[in-house]
């Protein structure tokens, strides 16, 4: 059993923050369950391109609002507390915040926590051996 509290990963290595977003992990590659769970948060008047060509991400918004735009149709859904929304297609898609969005994210194949953005916003598939495939 694992009992975690969000406050306990602050400013660890498991607390990854970038210009538009924060995201603390609390299951990760290396705990061997099938999945990483995360707490993510989009700061408001931020567009944040993402496309996980090698995961696929389940998010459940729970506090804030935007827009999520799928960019391949150009298809728009409004985001609020009690919506989810689900990545099983490898969307190459974009979240405008226009307050905090708070979310709950489920990827699989987990993350390592070692993963950074490339300019397509993809996610290199990395094993826990530091291994990265394509």
């Amino acid at each position: 059993m694992k009992v975690i509290h969000l406050e306990d990963l602050n400013d660890t290595d498991n607390d990854v923050q970038h210009g538009n977003w924060r995201s603390r992990r609390f299951v990760l590659a290396k705990d061997g369950v099938g999945f990483s769970f995360h707490d993510t948060v989009l700061r408001a008047g931020t567009e944040t391109e993402m496309w996980y060509a090698n995961h696929v991400e389940c998010v459940y918004v729970y506090q804030g609002s935007g827009t999520l735009v799928n960019r391949e149709t150009g298809e728009r859904h409004e985001l609020r507390p009690g919506t989810m929304y689900l990545l099983d297609g490898h969307d190459q898609h974009t979240v405008i915040a226009d307050e905090d969005i708070h979310t709950a994210c489920v990827f699989n194949p987990p993350v390592t926590g070692r993963e950074v953005h490339d300019e397509n916003g993809v996610y290199p598939l990395i094993t826990e051996d530091d291994q990265v495939s394509a």
